[in-house]
């Protein structure tokens, strides 16, 4: 390797290639990200700016795609360009890979386009055998150091290439730590570590079937080919699956010249962001570790010192981080997650790259950058996920009952602050069994020493998230904010013994099992027994998030409205933002306690007389809800309601009535016991009108429209409320604006029907007092979409109801598919002889749209309906419209408006803004 290697002869090892598969670090940019992956485009970016950045290259995202498409075998090519880029290399350090005198070492790690902290893998120290390690001894003079990178370099390369077992490992160098009296594997000799590097060898070759392989370029050749199979491992899917980032975009692998922390005081490794990631705060925030190197911080080994200590430790150092740490957010004009290693006092960048945050951090960011000049308000808008929004509206436990817990000696510990929010749930130690009491719907805190990627499936599906070790930058703190989960970390007031499925707290007979209740505040880093009761948010005080949103709202075309079915929940809407009631459910209302026997007697009337009676009473109470509703959806300012949509009854009678099969049970008890005739009776007569009203599928039976033509006197009376409630509110100078929704139409003479009876109720009330009315339709029938022309020439406007389309379109029962199979469905399927789990839907059909099925109905029946009546008004209503992409889907097949649950309204307001900016990607 003495042979002077060139840009150019790289080249030409290119040109002899199907493509060029290696870049230089200096031959890359921040623009390249789909190609080099996040942190081969970050440390391209910094070597370009003149950081002091380790030598190294990137072999791109493409090559790992190739590695899967040739049987995992290295693409023609890769490997040339590796070993050539690996010596110009050589030739920038003045260091020779493989060789005994001023030996190259270097570190393979992994770099998808979207950050995946801790998903993938990373080998650190490779390039070191018997050989290399005692040209580490004569260039460093420190034995101890040299045969530490050793044993970290066995260890690591075992379980990340070897798959060997960790624990054998770790016994080994508790075992040495025992028998010569020390805590840390920092305190072991040079001696010690000579014999643990021949121990370590010796498990790996047993474990392994091989001997270890002491070639570099073996090495090196078996460390890239872990990574990119990394990115197929189960923790990388879950992290994907859960965050929405493609399969097929592969990982970059990055080559570069390791740099040690670990040569004494005057060394270290560091992560750092230039903001606090969890407030916003503009300060440097991160954690340290002097004489340490690589994975030892993010690994919650030792605990690590904050980063303002380093300003002691090393100023010189300190202030350059610093100065860097300004000069990358000033360049990328966004909060930055940075890595450091400081060798004999001289600082190196490792890693540069959008921070994760929290949803209270990202908005703060966001907006103060606006402030700063850094970005523009349409800029911020993309910035923020929607989802985040959502976490900023969590409840958070009650300060009295937190007092009183404190007060009764239920705080059992108090960590670090990682990841706010307040999470309750059984204790439980380990991630698989979190992850099956989790899906079952148990609320779980996963507790662990320190979490690993390892533990990413149960970190999914916990409420919380509670170590023993680690700081704010450990792995459980990175994920936890990203997934917006409470964390409490480096809790070491606790001792978590997993073989007993247990932690004590120290200093105290306390001890907690898997299964006891716990509760954690990831704002205050405090433990509880128990379970401690949460308060909502204050939206008042989210003075950032408002800020945000009303830019939101200045770019926005869609309207967003809220479900509501009663005053509360339409006076929160209001303050949430929404601009009107898109979903008035009245068969809600009809299920609170004082009116349901009433409902009962009409629906068992035996007279129309009888059922008449029953529906004046249903009449009062009717109308005062929907007085109510529209006094809270009135602009105090303009004295004009906001628009509320009112779909008639659209529920099985039945389901107003006792279940059938207890009916059957007590009408027998009293049979066989003799039970007073009187009641015996009316038991019998009322179990053979729930039995005449049963039905095999009632959700496809008499319900919606089909309902109010057979007992068309129920919807003529809910007409009558609305009406004269409006009319009351008309009197005093209000402006109205209801409209009433036809549910379940499948043809239109149905419609033609239903809004003929229905008009004939408005003629008669509304002529001395004039109100802004509309009758429309809800699709929710496939037929319906089909002959949206056909409706649209009967009707004022459409709103699409996607729960009930989507289930008659797959031809799925919601209640049912969710719970036995529509979860395997959407996480994959075990087939019998199949490695990987077969996936029969990318996501869940009832959160987010089906866009080639569903919602190609919509737009059929959105360019039917507008060809019909050019002016029909549009929208979408039930879940799916708080669901980001399916707002996107509604922007671009132009709705007028979205209708989702009250605490979903923020987050459509950000989403309809971000699809109307035509959203840029974000680094998920």
């Amino acid at each position: 390797m003495t042979q002077q290697i060139t840009h150019l002869q790289l080249e030409e090892a290119v040109k002899r290639s199907p493509r060029k598969w290696v870049y230089l670090f200096s031959e890359g940019n921040a623009k390249m990200r789909d190609l080099l992956g996040g942190k081969g485009a970050g440390v391209a970016e910094m070597t370009n700016a003149g950081l002091p950045v380790p030598p190294g290259f990137t072999i791109t995202t493409e090559a790992c795609n190739g590695y899967y498409e040739a049987a995992k075998q290295f693409p023609a090519g890769v490997w040339e360009q590796v070993q050539m880029a690996l010596q110009i290399i050589e030739q920038q350090t003045g260091k020779g890979f493989g060789k005994k005198e001023n030996p190259l070492l270097v570190s393979v790690r992994s770099g998808a386009k979207f950050s995946m902290p801790g998903m993938m893998d990373t080998v650190l120290n490779l390039g070191i055998n018997d050989e290399t390690v005692q040209g580490l001894v004569e260039l460093t003079g420190n034995e101890r150091f040299a045969y530490d990178a050793y044993r970290r370099f066995i260890q690591m390369f075992s379980k990340i290439v070897l798959d060997t077992e960790p624990r054998d490992f770790e016994a080994v160098l508790d075992r040495y730590k025992e028998q010569v009296r020390v805590s840390s594997d920092a305190e072991l000799s040079a001696s010690d570590l000579k014999k643990i590097v021949d121990e370590f060898k010796q498990i790996a070759e047993l474990q392994s079937g091989e001997p270890f392989p002491v070639d570099v370029f073996q090495q090196l050749h078996k460390a890239i080919e872990a990574v990119f199979s990394s990115w197929n491992n189960k923790r990388a899917i879950d992290y994907r699956n859960f965050n929405k980032i493609p399969h097929d975009l592969g990982t970059g692998v990055n080559v570069q010249m390791m740099v040690f922390g670990n040569m004494g005081d005057d060394s270290g490794t560091g992560v750092a962001f230039t903001r606090n990631p969890s407030t916003g705060e503009k300060v440097l925030y991160g954690e340290y570790l002097l004489n340490a190197q690589g994975e030892d911080v993010v690994a919650g080994i030792r605990t690590p010192s904050k980063i303002s200590r380093l300003q002691a430790d090393l100023p010189a150092v300190y202030q350059e981080f610093q100065e860097i740490a300004n000069r990358l957010e000033q360049h990328y004009h966004d909060m930055q997650d940075l890595e450091f290693t400081v060798e004999k006092g001289k600082l190196y960048m490792l890693q540069t790259r959008s921070a994760k945050r929290n949803a209270s951090a990202a908005v703060k960011v966001a907006v103060d950058m606006v402030g700063e000049g850094l970005i523009s308000q349409e800029e911020a808008l993309k910035r923020v996920d929607p989802v985040q929004v959502y976490q900023l509206l969590l409840p958070r436990f009650n300060d009295e009952e937190k007092w009183k817990a404190r007060q009764t000696g239920r705080l059992l510990a108090k960590g670090l602050n990682a990841s706010p929010g307040a999470a309750y749930g059984k204790a439980i130690f380990n991630a698989d069994r979190a992850e099956t009491l989790g899906k079952a719907g148990i609320p779980v805190v996963l507790v662990r020493p320190e979490t690993s990627p390892d533990d990413v499936h149960g970190m999914l599906v916990a409420k919380g998230v509670l170590t023993a070790r680690g700081g704010a930058t450990s792995h459980a703190a990175v994920v936890a904010r990203g997934l917006g989960l409470p964390c409490v970390a480096g809790c070491e007031d606790i001792r978590v013994s997993e073989e007993e499925h247990l932690f004590r707290v120290v200093g105290s007979n306390v001890v907690i099992k898997e299964g006891d209740d716990i509760s954690i505040d990831g704002a205050t880093g405090e433990v509880f027994a128990g379970i401690i009761k949460a308060v909502d948010a204050d939206f008042d005080k989210e003075l950032d998030l408002k800020t945000l949103l009303s830019w939101a709202d200045q770019h926005r075309k869609l309207g967003v409205l809220a479900n509501a079915d009663n005053p509360r929940d339409a006076q929160r809407s209001v303050i949430f933002g929404a601009e009107g009631i898109g979903l008035c459910r009245t068969e809600h209302m009809f299920m609170e306690q004082e009116r349901l026997p009433v409902v009962q007697k009409m629906i068992l009337a035996q007279s129309k007389e009888e059922r008449q009676a029953a529906l004046d009473q249903l009449l009062a109470f009717q109308r005062d809800d929907f007085l109510n509703i529209f006094e809270a959806m009135i602009n105090p300012k303009t004295g004009e309601g906001y628009p509320v949509v009112i779909r008639l009854i659209d529920m099985p009678l039945h389901e107003f009535l006792p279940s059938y099969e207890e009916l059957l049970v007590e009408t027998t008890r009293l049979e066989i016991q003799g039970g007073h005739d009187a009641e015996l009776k009316e038991k019998q007569k009322l179990l053979e009108t729930v039995r005449a009203m049963r039905e095999v599928n009632p959700m496809l039976g008499l319900r919606g429209c089909r309902l109010s033509l057979l007992f068309p006197e129920i919807n003529l009376m809910q007409t009558r409320a609305i009406f004269e409630a409006a009319s009351l509110l008309t009197a005093r100078g209000k402006k109205l604006h209801p409209k009433i929704m036809i549910p379940l139409i499948g043809h239109v003479n149905e419609l033609k029907e239903v809004r003929r009876q229905l008009q004939s109720v408005a003629d008669d009330i509304i002529p001395q007092n004039r109100i802004d009315y509309q009758f429309g339709t809800m699709i929710e029938v496939p037929r319906a979409t089909v002959i949206a022309d056909q409706l649209a020439r009967e009707t004022d406007f459409f709103s699409f109801g996607t729960n009930d389309l989507t289930q008659m379109t797959f031809g799925y029962s919601r209640d049912d598919a969710e719970g036995k199979f529509l979860l395997k469905y959407v996480e994959g399927l075990e087939i019998p002889g199949l490695k990987n789990k077969v996936k029969i839907l990318p996501v869940n059909p009832f959160q987010t749209l089906d866009r080639e099925g569903v919602g190609r109905l919509v737009a059929i029946a959105v360019e039917m309906g507008r060809r019909a009546r050019p002016d029909i008004e549009l929208g979408l209503c039930g879940e799916h419209g708080g669901d980001p992409d399916t707002i996107t889907f509604c922007h671009e097949i132009g709705l007028h408006y979205v209708s989702c649950s009250p605490f979903r309204v923020p987050i459509a307001r950000l989403a309809a803004a971000q699809a109307a900016l035509s959203n840029t990607e974000r680094d998920k």
